[in-house]
């Protein structure tokens, strides 16, 4: 079985109780795969096979001593997991620099509060993923480890800042990563990369242990979430990291497709500051409802929220409004000057938000799903963002509205490139957008093998 080229699916543990593999074999499949491809994209920056390895041994020795595999799986829920890890986390041992060069000799001596969680879950760290310097970025660049290219054309960016998240996951390097998003850092990179993404609800996933955290007002748009091959896998990873905190979503409660209220946005009503979207994008959305109202026989409704057509200077005036302090932390830059240049505008703005929150919180309610693209462009070219540097503006938006978003893999386009789509809820329903981001991989395939890595 081709562990490394992506036929393993996760939980991994099913493989080992039944005795099909050892959990040595798949982490040295995994390991063998980075090395094969990692000259390629360059997504894993620092490696720990050797303590990677002796853990497997230590998991094959658990198992063939330990107790009952019910017994194991309720206690090591992800026993013997392959993971990576944003190298703005901190994984004891490993460097944390997010890509800064004046930290290019900081190593972490603990793990960030997710990434213990899933250590003790038995999961199993294979190294650290490259990010945008500072996490600042849609491109996941930075002078310590240099730049993380696509592999479904290593020409083209893998975004940030959790791209190189993005680009080992696609690669069938790693079964899950530990990305954040603050505008979109989780989902754009899943988006450019043809992967699952997840943006939990606000303050359910711990945000401890990564630099630079974020503070103030900030605080509370910074979300932890998991970034998966494979959609059955965000809802197990996802309570792992969350821990206590699972208890504020509802993700026991069984989902009904057919009584979900779905409704659907092409894009956001013409901002003069983000790229049109693309016909590739709107034509795979609208796959979406026809199968949506074809399969469940659901009535998806078009809306048009006149304020998102604002979203970019909504974001900028709310990352930046008076209760935040300190250092700027994990924004895609650019922002903060020009929103303050006018502070009354500013003011209104920061209401516009408060008012948008409330109008999307009463359209999706209980039982809603939006439909909504995640990005106006497949991924672009490397540089290339520095000439639509405001396009995040359609992932950023869902950070200050506090709501739960998965991106959803649709295949590939015409150039071989990986198209997607936002499923967007109301608050602690992150539910919803797991059931259906499960049920939209079963109809569109998921996740797609490179060919070229």
């Amino acid at each position: 079985m081709r562990f490394g080229a992506g036929y393993l699916l996760c939980p991994t543990r099913s493989l080992f109780s039944e005795s099909k593999v050892t959990c040595i074999e798949v982490v040295e499949a995994y390991v063998e795969r980075i090395k094969e491809v990692n000259p390629l994209i360059n997504a894993v920056v620092k490696d720990r096979f050797e303590e990677a390895l002796q853990e497997a041994r230590q998991v094959d020795k658990l198992l063939s001593e330990g107790p009952g595999d019910d017994c194991l799986e309720e206690k090591f829920p992800l026993l013997g997991v392959p993971i990576t890890v944003k190298e703005a986390f901190s994984l004891y041992g490993m460097p944390n620099t997010s890509g800064l060069v004046n930290r290019r000799n900081v190593t972490a001596t603990s793990d960030a509060t997710v990434v213990s969680r899933l250590k003790q879950a038995g999961a199993i760290p294979l190294g650290v993923t490259n990010c945008s310097e500072l996490c600042m970025w849609y491109e996941s660049s930075n002078r310590v480890y240099g730049r993380t290219n696509n592999p479904y054309d290593l020409q083209r960016i893998v975004g940030g800042s959790s791209g190189g998240e993005g680009s080992v996951l696609a690669a069938a390097c790693s079964v899950i990563g530990v990305g954040s998003d603050i505008g979109g850092s989780i989902r754009m990179p899943a988006f450019f990369n043809g992967v699952f993404g997840h943006k939990p609800t606000t303050g359910v996933v711990p945000n401890d242990g990564q630099f630079p955290n974020a503070v103030g007002v900030r605080s509370s748009f910074l979300c932890t979430g998991p970034m998966c091959r494979y959609a059955e896998d965000l809802e197990l990873v996802l309570r792992v990291m969350a821990g206590p905190g699972v208890s504020k979503l509802k993700l026991n409660e069984k989902v009904s497709l057919e009584k979900i209220k779905f409704h659907c946005m092409d894009h956001d009503g013409g901002s003069i500051f983000v790229s049109p979207v693309d016909k590739e994008i709107l034509q795979a959305q609208k796959k979406v409802v026809e199968h949506l109202e074809s399969d469940l026989g659901v009535q998806v409704q078009r809306v048009a929220i006149h304020k998102m057509k604002y979203s970019f200077q909504i974001w900028s005036a709310m990352m930046s409004s008076k209760d935040s302090e300190g250092q700027v932390c994990q924004t895609l830059g650019l922002t903060e000057k020009l929103v303050n240049l006018n502070l009354s505008g500013k003011a209104k703005l920061v209401s516009m938000g408060k008012s948008l929150q409330e109008e999307m919180e009463a359209l999706l309610g209980p039982d809603g799903v939006l439909l909504y693209p995640s990005h106006p462009t497949i991924a672009p070219k490397h540089h290339s963002p520095i000439c639509m540097p405001f396009n995040f503006a359609y992932t950023a938006i869902f950070n200050v509205l506090g709501l739960p978003v998965t991106q959803c893999p649709l295949g590939l386009g015409s150039e071989g490139l990986p198209l997607g789509i936002q499923l967007v809820a109301a608050a602690y329903n992150d539910h919803l957008t797991l059931a259906v981001a499960q049920y939209l991989e079963k109809a569109f395939g998921g996740w797609v093998l490179p060919g070229k890595v």
